[in-house]
């Protein structure tokens, strides 16, 4: 029982997470009275961290839990692991042709796990160690790199920049929306806690009361730092919506300190990491203590999080004008409903989705390849 609660608070989590991502694409920036809408505040970059940090709980979960396999196991889950990143990165780049207007993750998603797949070997402790020093030393070196690299494109990885191998590099690992290099801090602190006992409720509470304080301390630190700069230095409107996954390469170094969504600053990682933490922690909390009647409603009713990768992608085409209306902000109600409906679906039969399912089959059919 406790290992279902497990699994199905961290699918209570990826499901928020999902829905997260689609408000931010969905709904307005700006109200009508031009402040930032609710939705965006909320979701606004902390969906997209979620999602990271939850494939860093997945990746532990998969390599051993709290013991990480070692020698030939290790190598085979290893190449499982890399078959996998590279089928969804794959997927990532053909949803980057349709005409989505989005920041497609998945071939960011992907590279992030094969960087991640070499630290594997490592526990909780170790983990966070290095999670915590990756937050404050990348995104300067980040800083200190990016304006002597090629100049970054804003369309999403696609199949034709492999014609330019060195430019798609730079941009998954540096200088793209999603820049995997800083973003690694995300997938450390989830295989962090996918290393620890998920079924414990001191770990569940320790990861939603620590989050909370992290991510509190981190805004409330950069906003001391910064709340006195001039208006003139354009940073409080990029602030409140977002940047582009960094702070400009030209900028000044003092814009590290800001908080802003999608700019992958020390504050910014630290506070997004905080708040996964906290609706993780959360929903392991929740769905431990829920009877068994209200449990497998939970299970079916956020399904959705057993199958983000097939409804993400859904919801990518769901954007496009061939398969969907013109987009406005009350069309979210139905995006809501479609990826709730066919995750329930797909739970109360117990199924797989079905990108899951052949992402699934590859990589384990290159791991039992090792294991012979």
């Amino acid at each position: 029982m406790a290992r279902t609660a497990r699994l199905v608070g961290l699918d209570v989590a990826r499901c928020v997470a999902l829905l997260g991502m689609a408000a931010t694409h969905v709904l307005d920036e700006r109200g009508a009275d031009g402040g930032l809408t609710f939705g965006q505040w909320l979701a606004g970059g902390r969906a997209s961290a979620l999602f990271a940090v939850l494939a860093g709980v997945t990746l532990a979960l998969t390599t051993g839990g709290r013991t990480p396999v070692v020698g030939r196991e290790r190598a085979a889950r290893t190449a499982g692991i890399v078959v996998r990143a590279v089928l969804v990165a794959v997927l990532g780049m053909g949803l980057a042709l349709v005409d989505s207007g989005l920041a497609v993750i998945l071939t960011y998603y992907g590279v992030l796990f094969c960087v991640g797949a070499l630290f594997v070997g490592l526990r909780t402790r170790t983990l966070l160690l290095l999670a915590a020093a990756w937050v404050v030393v990348v995104p300067v070196l980040s800083r200190a790199v990016r304006p002597h690299l090629p100049e970054r494109g804003y369309d999403s990885p696609a199949f034709e920049q492999l014609a330019h191998p060195g430019h798609l590099v730079s941009e998954l690992l540096l200088t793209g929306y999603y820049p995997v290099l800083p973003w690694l801090a995300y997938l450390l602190v989830g295989m962090a806690l996918g290393r620890a006992d998920l079924g414990s409720t001191r770990v569940a509470a320790w990861a939603a009361g620590s989050g909370l304080v992290l991510a509190v301390v981190a805004t409330q630190v950069s906003h001391l730092l910064t709340d006195r700069w001039p208006a003139t230095d354009g940073l409080p409107e990029l602030v409140e919506t977002g940047m582009f996954g960094n702070v400009p390469a030209d900028g000044p170094w003092s814009w590290l300190l800001v908080v802003a969504p999608h700019s992958s600053t020390p504050f910014d990682l630290a506070q997004t990491i905080g708040s996964s933490l906290f609706v993780i922690g959360v929903a392991l909390l929740v769905v431990e203590r829920l009877p068994a009647l209200p449990h497998e409603a939970v299970r079916v009713l956020f399904g959705a999080g057993t199958m983000t990768l097939t409804l993400y992608s859904l919801h990518v085409l769901m954007r496009t004008e061939r398969v969907w209306p013109s987009e406005e902000p009350s069309s979210y109600v139905w995006h809501v409903l479609v990826l709730l409906g066919i995750g329930a679906v797909y739970a109360a039969l117990r199924r797989r989705g079905p990108l899951e399912r052949v992402v699934s089959l590859a990589s384990t059919a290159a791991a039992d390849r090792l294991r012979r």
